[in-house]
């Protein structure tokens, strides 16, 4: 071989052998995480939602990835159908070969998706479905859960609740899983507080089709001190503009859940309701820092403020990473192992997944809703970590008889 030929060689193995040293986690197979969610039905929501999910898998594959592995996201429509959820994921997990299930934002579509993790033996991570049931009557081994239930954020409301001393109460949720379970432990924890409470009325309006002028005068013509709200999205909307052109709720006490989230909030503009105590997310007031740290990137990435979605969708990336960086696998029962007792920084802090019950401790912000500039926001909003409003791990053995 003449000499300038011998040096090409020569040259091409070196860089080939440079190749192969540097780029392992590039050529190694994608960890596939299958992700199914009501994108049309919710997008409020869930666009910021995805925003979150892909900030994550950036961060974590510009970092070399996970076990040596880039994450890769199949993200599929479930049609907010239980029936289509369990075809979908089902597709998930056969055509597309995907290591994980996640996602899921309306709770009997949670609840459907987790039976099926349970029959296929499949780890599933619950990002947004809050019915209590998901992690303890209907609870399995193979489900775990990020978001704070609908007992947690009720018991978060509850201080407020008791503290008014009001005692007719009005109640008007969706009926569906999630609704029906805020409503029937809102019931619950404050009975137990206030003994002499008394529920004057109960409006179950059906999903995404509130007829909000007769629910507003219907809560109206009940006569309450108080009401708890559970509706959200364009119901929400709906709702309090009824509620405001009839003053059905004036001087009426209100608490509600998730009114507080931007999702909810912003288009409402200067109609939100004044004086409502919420659950939520004040993005413009945290001062966490791992808060800011997340801001500055949504930010960066986005040219856009973050939503309550976007935190979820972060949050959900980060767990899975965590907890296949772990189990040092994507074998499902090392990753059910390796979940239980999970500790994951999130933007809000640290939370852990509990081994009892597989329930996430990420907290939530409870505030107050106010008109500022035109626009709603939380006032005085406090962070309540999500551990101190869960039941001890004694009692979620009865709460969770069969999980396993």
């Amino acid at each position: 071989m003449r000499p300038h030929k011998r040096l090409r060689a020569a040259l091409f193995t070196a860089a080939a052998l440079a190749a192969a040293l540097v780029l392992p986690a590039h050529a190694a197979d994608p960890i596939r995480i299958g992700e199914l969610n009501s994108y049309k039905a919710q997008a409020a929501f869930l666009d910021p939602y995805r925003k979150g999910m892909e900030l994550a898998l950036k961060e974590i594959n510009d970092a070399g990835g996970v076990i040596g592995r880039p994450l890769e996201l199949v993200s599929r429509d479930d049609g907010g159908n239980p029936g289509d959820a369990v075809r979908v994921a089902t597709e998930l997990l056969t055509r597309d070969k995907v290591d994980v299930l996640t996602g899921t934002f309306l709770s009997h579509v949670g609840l459907a998706v987790s039976e099926l993790a349970k029959r296929r033996k499949v780890f599933f991570l619950a990002a947004e479905p809050l019915t209590d049931k998901l992690t303890w009557s209907d609870g399995n081994r193979y489900t775990y859960r990020l978001r704070p239930s609908t007992y947690m954020q009720v018991a978060m409301l509850m201080p407020a609740a008791v503290k008014a001393n009001r005692k007719r109460w009005a109640i008007v949720y969706p009926n569906y899983e999630y609704g029906q379970s805020a409503a029937a432990t809102f019931k619950t924890l404050l009975k137990a507080a206030q003994p002499d409470v008394e529920f004057v009325a109960e409006q179950a309006t059906p999903l995404g089709k509130i007829d909000a002028g007769p629910v507003a005068q219907a809560i109206a013509d009940a006569k309450p001190d108080a009401v708890f709200n559970v509706l959200f999205a364009a119901d929400l909307a709906r709702f309090v503009r009824e509620a405001n052109t009839r003053r059905a709720l004036e001087g009426t006490f209100v608490v509600s859940l998730l009114s507080g989230e931007p999702e909810y909030l912003d288009p409402l503009k200067d109609e939100a309701p004044s004086g409502w105590v919420v659950t939520g997310y004040p993005w413009y007031s945290i001062t966490i820092p791992a808060h800011q740290t997340f801001l500055d990137a949504y930010r960066a990435a986005y040219g856009d403020y973050p939503r309550l979605g976007s935190i979820v969708g972060y949050a959900t990336i980060k767990s899975l990473a965590a907890g296949i960086a772990k189990a040092g696998s994507t074998d499902t029962e090392k990753l059910v192992e390796a979940f239980a007792g999970l500790e994951v920084d999130g933007p809000f802090g640290p939370f852990v997944y509990r081994a009892s019950d597989h329930q996430a401790t990420m907290g939530a912000f409870v505030g107050t809703l106010a008109v500022k500039d035109g626009r709603g926001v939380m006032v005085d909003p406090i962070y309540v970590d999500g551990a101190s409003v869960l039941p001890s791990d004694a009692d979620v053995v009865r709460l969770r008889p069969a999980a396993d």
